[in-house]
């Protein structure tokens, strides 16, 4: 299973990535998180990695900011997390694949929010609902993709912790994981903002990928 490292701050630990087990990097270019990478890490410094499949985390940002950093950091993939319109979404995904991510309620019907995004992005991101935007660290109900036929690759995020290998195990032979591409981690896997426990992360893709 891929797993997508989000929130990286510090060019040290990006380069780590590949050997902790780690496919994608996600870079948060969202000047309200704590974990806004331009705070700790130059355009350069993340265009320089070429190990890593990188991701750039936007909210609500102008195409022209998007694709400037497309291009400055040279990020394999987009990941808009805000309240962005089907119709902006296809602006960008005719320069770079789009995820487009869903902060999900309890109550949300999933098939029905994705509806008008399935011919313009590449893939979804399925995560908690909170205050602001961006990730909340709360745990996404897997339950609620039951009988969703999402369609599309799609990453599954919302409080994955260290703790959750086996569960996720579990749920990758049902018929709602068909469609998943990757999970991603974040906030779970710190020691502070922004500074990732490497050798948790290891045991993790370890153990979700275990035979």
């Amino acid at each position: 299973m891929r797993v997508k490292v989000c929130g990286i701050t510090d060019a040290e630990q990006l380069q780590e990535l590949p050997e902790v087990g780690a496919t994608f990097a996600g870079f948060i270019f969202y000047p309200k998180s704590p974990r806004y990478v331009l705070r700790h890490m130059t355009t350069n410094q993340i265009k320089k990695e070429n190990n890593m499949n990188k991701v750039g985390v936007f909210v609500n940002a102008s195409t022209e900011e998007v694709l400037q950093m497309v291009d400055e950091c040279r990020l394999h993939m987009v990941q808009l997390h805000g309240d962005e319109t089907p119709k902006y979404c296809e602006k960008i995904a005719d320069y770079i694949s789009v995820v487009k991510a869903f902060r999900l309620s309890e109550t949300d019907n999933i098939g029905y929010r994705i509806q008008e995004y399935m011919n313009v992005c590449d893939m979804f991101m399925f995560d908690t609902e909170g205050a602001g935007y961006g990730g909340t660290g709360k745990k996404f109900d897997w339950a609620q993709l039951k009988g969703t036929q999402v369609g599309k690759p799609y990453f599954l995020s919302g409080g994955i912790e260290p703790g959750d290998a086996d569960k996720l195990r579990a749920f990758k032979e049902t018929p709602e994981a068909k469609a998943l591409f990757a999970v991603d981690i974040n906030t779970k896997f710190e020691i502070a903002t922004g500074v990732k426990d490497m050798a948790l992360i290891k045991k993790f893709t370890e153990q979700l990928n275990k035979e």
